[in-house]
């Protein structure tokens, strides 16, 4: 297995996010249509809170919806906005951090998604799958 390889040979580059102007509807359609789970909240491409999918779970009913249908018809979502959601406390990395530093801080903490940030812009983001992904790909 190499080392010191950057998180930035791993990540995702391309990156969907959302801003506090966006509804919870449009974030769970981005989450659907994309199949993902963690979406960063920017504004001017600065990283201000991160959403995931289990979020919305948390204040709706939409685990009883078929998670592959596109259409969203959730009226709790009409109660809250992205930024009451969201999580603001959010821990973001640089693209030079080391897969085994990003893995070692993901094991210890409860997240499963990682800003990638340099010099205060959003250029990606790591997941737990990218990171097994990546072991995977060593064997």
């Amino acid at each position: 297995m190499r080392k010191r390889v950057p998180i930035s040979e791993i990540m995702t580059k391309k990156v969907i996010t959302l801003s506090t102007l966006d509804d919870l509807t449009t974030a769970e359609e981005l989450f659907k249509k994309n199949n993902i789970r963690h979406m960063p909240v920017t504004e001017n491409n600065k990283v201000i809170g991160m959403l995931s999918y289990t979020d919305l779970l948390r204040i709706s009913f939409a685990d009883a919806v078929d998670e592959h249908e596109q259409h969203v018809d959730t009226m709790v979502y009409n109660m809250f906005t992205i930024e009451q959601v969201m999580a603001k406390d959010v821990i973001c990395v640089s693209s030079k951090a080391t897969v085994q530093e990003v893995a070692a801080f993901l094991a210890k903490k409860e997240f499963h998604a990682l800003p990638v940030v340099d010099n205060d812009k959003l250029v990606g983001i790591v997941t737990t799958t990218d990171l097994i992904n990546y072991l995977l790909a060593q064997y």
